[in-house]
């Protein structure tokens, strides 16, 4: 399925895996339960569809669809700044 801006069509889907410093084994513990809210809340915000994703004791898996007006990386900035402040 793909989307549309107002002179063109898109789908962008990137498979991001991303990790915590010094990949600690910290996501299965109590912070399991918040992450995946917080990434959900944090990607509806910005008009992003989670496809689907994972998360694992030592990282974590996405599969997103991001609109072109983002760039990768302006996104994981802003998930991973955005999430770990609201974690801590």
């Amino acid at each position: 399925m793909s989307h549309s801006l107002s002179h063109s069509k898109w789908l962008c889907k990137y498979h991001i895996i991303f990790t915590p410093k010094y990949r600690r084994k910290i996501i299965y513990n109590k912070y399991r339960e918040s992450i995946r809210d917080i990434i959900k809340s944090l990607c509806s915000y910005k008009g992003i569809e989670i496809l689907e994703g994972h998360l694992m004791p030592d990282h974590v898996h996405l599969l997103l669809s991001i609109p072109p007006k983002y760039s990768v990386s302006s996104v994981m900035g802003y998930l991973k700044g955005k999430s770990s402040l609201m974690i801590f």
